[in-house]
């Protein structure tokens, strides 16, 4: 096996504010890649970590629901750095709601930042893998698909859709050099559990379902990413991973 590096490469990362994607940024960037940061929210903090590291760093504000606003993204690491070698599909929402209580707009609003942001973000760059020959797209699900919690049909039907949305676009751009992947974490105690209605008590019970008996930390997964974005990863496409601990054992 070939080191992991990610000399030379550009990623672009969604939902890079904070979190796993101000992480994925950091992790990427440690093996060499230069960054585009994107989030509705202020990326400057993320920006700042990857440039202390000695690595080129770009913000960029964008609503991913909003086609003009993916399509101007493009544009811009298109003329800022002419080339897109890695995207992870990151950003994503959890608002827990009942399904009594969901009406159409709240459906489409998950569905437009969960799922079609994907499409849109992978629209708008796939180009520049494209004539390069290479690229890696890393899209991430969720392992709540394999969970039965309440309020949050919604979210498992946008997350399903982000796997089938994987395994087909892997078979499409397989030609073309350009892998895909996706990967379903599980919540962390750092994605502060209480704001997303999940009490104590089921991130205990949850845990103990696992196979590793710990809560997963935002770490677990960077390795995932950086491995799925590298040459060593060549040969596989269409394919999820679960970091869960052994959660979903499929």
């Amino acid at each position: 096996m070939t080191a992991q590096t990610h000399e030379g490469r550009v990623a672009v990362v969604t939902g890079a504010a904070g979190g796993f994607g101000q992480a994925f940024c950091v992790g990427l960037a440690e093996r060499g890649a230069d960054i585009v940061a994107v989030d509705i929210d202020d990326s400057s903090e993320t920006v700042a970590l990857v440039e202390k590291l000695g690595r080129r760093a770009m913000a960029f504000g964008a609503d991913l629901a909003d086609p003009s606003s993916v399509s101007d993204l493009g544009e811009r690491v298109r003329a800022e750095f002419g080339r897109c070698d890695i995207l992870v599909n990151n950003a994503g929402i959890y608002p827990n709601r009942p399904f009594d209580e969901m009406d159409y707009e709240f459906w489409r609003r998950i569905q437009a930042v969960n799922l079609d942001s994907q499409f849109l973000m992978t629209k708008a760059v796939v180009g520049l893998m494209k004539q390069n020959g290479w690229g890696r797209i890393v899209n991430i699900t969720s392992n709540s698909i394999t969970l039965a919690v309440h309020g949050v049909t919604h979210y498992l039907a946008s997350k399903m859709g982000v796997i089938g949305f994987t395994r087909g676009l892997a078979t499409d751009l397989a030609g073309f050099g350009i892998t895909v992947n996706a990967v379903g974490p599980t919540l962390t105690p750092s994605r502060a559990w209480d704001v997303r209605g999940l009490p104590a008590a089921l991130v205990e019970a949850t845990v103990q379902k696992q196979a590793i008996k710990r809560p997963g930390e935002v770490s677990d997964v960077v390795g995932i990413i950086a491995f799925l974005s590298s040459d060593d990863a060549a040969f596989i496409t269409g394919q999820t991973i679960m970091a869960d601990g052994g959660l979903a054992r499929l």
